[in-house]
This record gives structure tokens, C-alpha cells and sequence, in this order.
């Protein structure tokens, strides 16, 4: 009888695939370089809590890595680095190419909006009993709700003011600044009203609202004075009114910076990382991109996580205006056929997360098919949900194109779907760009605990990522 080893047989060693922890091939001078790429991320994550604030984030990177405003731009040629910006929320970084736009591009699309709570247009009142001052919101993306009580939370934003003047807003990040939180039930009063419920509706939407105060202004004609008392100090504060509320973008988001987590600290914990894990490998991916064959876009888009609506979204026609405008560079006479082909021609990963295998949770996976965070970034082939319902699919030839590429360049890469059969599932922007007649994919790290407000994602899968991208910028 043969000895069992635990090794494979050289015909297992031909025939199957091995997937490995990335941790276990990495050196001790690879290991470093993951945890010093992981302190820029960290930063970003911490600056960027909102689309508008990743915007910001991305142009000053950009700028400092020789990308120009597309209007500044008198001279392009292989190598010019541009970006393209939208309404302040969606932006396109490009390295131009040795051929010409109308050939195709190589795209890697991301999303930099996260689920969050959303205060409503009135949002500011006074509880009549306790004389409490809180904030209404609406949530945005999908969350669950019991997961936002009972902890810190800041304030983001951006208020348009009565003259047309505007103001960004930051409180609760400081830990000098008052932090927000919304409050729940304690155990002993829970039974009859919370414990009956389903989980799902543990927290009810019009329950999320935050807690802003509980000190009355000293003024005898004011009928609700600690109401009054938070509008004076905003008024101080930022210049602010109540009808400014009804032309403002102010979000509830985590406070507090992100977090190492493990004792070997080979993990990030925060807020936004779906899919802003994303955002970062892209973005500095692209700036490492010198003279590309093809042209190299990098694109950021806003509202994936309430389906692509919005004039900010993947949906808009921000993806064919931006292409135009490149074509143009060279070419101002061009055909809108010429758009049309130009698209079809390209390529592009959908950069977007998957959930990982949470090991309390394994049931809601097909272990063969499930993503592992820390064995690097997971090629997608379908999204939806049961049959494929609402899915892009993506061809097994352009699969084999990214498998050769990875396999040649030695990047970590994985294949999942998320959750078993008629279990999971979900949709990213892939759907989307794939309307354009262009090769896609979804390829992206997975991450642990998936739209919560502290979200887990592996250095070494963060970094992967960012290899994998740099390779396909430079295919």
C-alpha cells in the first residue's frame, strides 16, 4: 500500500488547480511592502467617507502624479495623463495611449458611494416629551439597520445656502468634536415590541434617527427651545439655516479612523471599504502607468449601491461623453459610430467586492465556489441573483485573456460567486458597461461583513488587487 504524504501526485499537480493563502508565497520583504501600501489606503479611507470627499481625495493623488484637467491639455500624446470630473461626484483618470481611442480601452470601473444614513430634506426636530433634538434620515444602499444604533456617528456634507454660497460640513470625526449616535432599546424594555420582530426589522427606517442635543436655548418666546438651541450653533458654525436643510447633501456616516485588526494586523477594519478598496487599487494603479498600448481609464461612479440612477452613475452618459471628448483630442470630426465601435472594442473589470466566507456563517456558501478573503483578488464570471436574473455573464474567452494574464504575472486571483444558489446574490455595474458592447467582468477582493458600518478586508488581497489592475492597465 502507498504512503499518504499530503502532497499531490504529479498528475493532481498537472491537472488541478491549487488555490493558496496569499500570506503563505509573500517573503518577508513582500510582507512590508503590503503593510506600507496598506497606510496610504488607510488614509483614503479615513478622508474619504463620501463620494464627494473621494473625488476631492482622487484629484489631489491625481495632480500630484501628473494627471491635468482635460482642458488643460494642448499637446496630448502617448503617456499625457488627464482626468475628467462630473458634477463633483464621478471622475475619469486617463493615461492616453499608443493607439488611437477609436482601437478601444482598457476601463476599470469602481464605485465610490457607500450604504450610509441619509438625513431627509426636514430632518431637524423636538421630541414633545423628552425635549430630545434629533435628526430624521432616510437610509441609503442596502444596510442592515440594526447595525447603525448604539455607536459614534459623524456628519458629512455639503449644504447650498439661500445666496448660492455653499459650506462642506465634518463634525464627529475629531475626537475633540461631539460625536452623534441613534439610540435603541435596552434589553429589559425589548420584549414586547423589538424581540417579536424579524431580525430584518429589529430597527424600523423611521427609527434611525441620530441624537443632536438636549440643552434648551434661553429665549421665553421660542417654543421649542432645543430644537432652536442646535440651529443657533449651526448658525454660528457654518452660516447655516433650517431651509438650508432642503438643499443639502448632509450623510450619517462611522466615526473614527480605520482600524488594523488581528494581532498580526494583516487586516484593515472600516467604513466604505465596498468598494472603495476598489477605488484606491485602481487609482493607484493608474498613476503607476507610464506609455500604455491601449488607453487606461480609470472611472469612479456614484449611486451603485441604489442600482446606477443618477446622472453621477454608471447608467448616465458620462462613460460616452468622457470617450468623445478623448476621441476629439485627435480626432474632432469623428462619427458617433466611431464612439459606438470604440466602445464595443474595449475591455473592462467591473472593480467592485464580493463577500467572503465568514467563518461563523458558512452555511450560506457553496464552499467550491465561495471567495476566501487572503487568496487575492476573485474574477466574478456572473453576478444577479437565482437563475443569473439582472446579471452580466462574461465570456470565457475574455476570462481566459485575464487568467493568462494573471497566471504570467503572478497575481493572486480566485473565482466565487456570492452565496449559494437561490441564497445570495447581487448586482454591480458591470450589467452596465456591458450595454456598451465591451468585454466585462467583475474582479475584485472579497471582503468580511459586507455593508456594515466596519467592514474587513485583507492587506494582502488589497494589494493583489492593486497588482492585478496594474497588469491589465499594462496588457
Amino acid at each position: 500500500m502507498a504512503k499518504k504524504t499530503g502532497k499531490k501526485s504529479k498528475l493532481e499537480e498537472k491537472l488541478t488547480r491549487k488555490q493558496e493563502l496569499v500570506w503563505d508565497k509573500l517573503s518577508e520583504k513582500d510582507k512590508k511592502v503590503v503593510f506600507e501600501f496598506s497606510k496610504g489606503y488607510k488614509d483614503f479611507l479615513a478622508r474619504a467617507k463620501t463620494e464627494r470627499e473621494a473625488v476631492t481625495e482622487i484629484i489631489k493623488f491625481a495632480e500630484k502624479n501628473g494627471f491635468k484637467p482635460i482642458e488643460k491639455v494642448k499637446n496630448p500624446r502617448a503617456g499625457t495623463k488627464v482626468y475628467i470630473t462630473n458634477r463633483n461626484k464621478n471622475i475619469a483618470l486617463i493615461v492616453l495611449g499608443t493607439e488611437p481611442v477609436e482601437n478601444g480601452v482598457n476601463i476599470i470601473a469602481s464605485h465610490i458611494d457607500a450604504p450610509r444614513l441619509d438625513l431627509k430634506q426636514n430632518p431637524l426636530y423636538e421630541d414633545d416629551e423628552t425635549k430630545l433634538a434629533l435628526l430624521k434620515t432616510h437610509y441609503y444602499g442596502g444596510i442592515k439597520k440594526y447595525q447603525w444604533v448604539n455607536q459614534p456617528l459623524a456628519v458629512h456634507g455639503f449644504v447650498v445656502k439661500g445666496d448660492g454660497s455653499s459650506v462642506e460640513i465634518v463634525l464627529g470625526e475629531d475626537p475633540n468634536e461631539p460625536a452623534f449616535t441613534v439610540t435603541d432599546l435596552e434589553p429589559h424594555l425589548y420584549r414586547k415590541t423589538q424581540a417579536k420582530r424579524k431580525l430584518p426589522e429589529g430597527v424600523k427606517g423611521e427609527e434611525l434617527n441620530v441624537l443632536v442635543g438636549s440643552i434648551p436655548i434661553k429665549d421665553e418666546e421660542a417654543k421649542k427651545k432645543v430644537k432652536l438651541w442646535v440651529l443657533s450653533h449651526l448658525n454660528k458654525k457654518f452660516g447655516i439655516v433650517e431651509e438650508d436643510f432642503t438643499t443639502a447633501e448632509l450623510e450619517i456616516v462611522p466615526a473614527g479612523q480605520p482600524r488594523d485588526i488581528g494581532f498580526d494586523t494583516s487586516m484593515v477594519g472600516a467604513y466604505g471599504q465596498d468598494d472603495r478598496i476598489c477605488a484606491y487599487a485602481s487609482l493607484t494603479a493608474i498613476a503607476d502607468i507610464k506609455k500604455p498600448k491601449k488607453t487606461a481609464i480609470a472611472l469612479f461612479f456614484d449611486k451603485e449601491e441604489i442600482g446606477s440612477e443618477g446622472n453621477t452613475a454608471v447608467r448616465s452618459r458620462f462613460l460616452e461623453t468622457m470617450i468623445g471628448e478623448l476621441i476629439e483630442l485627435k480626432n474632432p470630426d469623428y462619427r458617433y459610430s466611431v464612439l459606438t465601435k470604440a466602445l464595443s472594442k474595449s475591455m473592462a473589470l467591473s472593480s467592485d467586492v464580493t463577500g467572503g466566507v465568514n467563518p461563523n456563517y458558512k452555511d450560506v456558501h457553496e464552499m467550491k465556489n465561495a471567495p476566501r478573503i487572503g487568496y487575492g483578488l476573485v474574477i466574478t464570471k456572473f453576478t444577479g441573483a437565482g437563475g443569473k436574473y439582472s446579471s452580466n455573464d462574461a465570456n470565457a474567452e475574455y476570462i481566459g485573456e485575464l487568467r493568462r494574464l494573471f497566471n504570467k504575472n503572478k497575481v493572486p486571483w480566485q473565482t466565487g460567486e456570492l452565496g449559494k444558489v437561490d441564497e445570495g446574490g447581487g448586482g454591480t455595474i458591470a450589467k452596465f458597461l456591458a450595454e456598451h458592447n465591451m468585454e466585462v467582468v467583475d474582479c475584485g477582493p472579497a471582503l468580511l461583513s459586507l455593508h456594515a458600518p466596519f467592514e474587513i478586508a485583507s492587506k494582502a488581497d488589497l494589494f493583489a488587487t492593486y497588482r492585478g489592475y496594474k497588469v491589465f492597465y499594462s496588457s
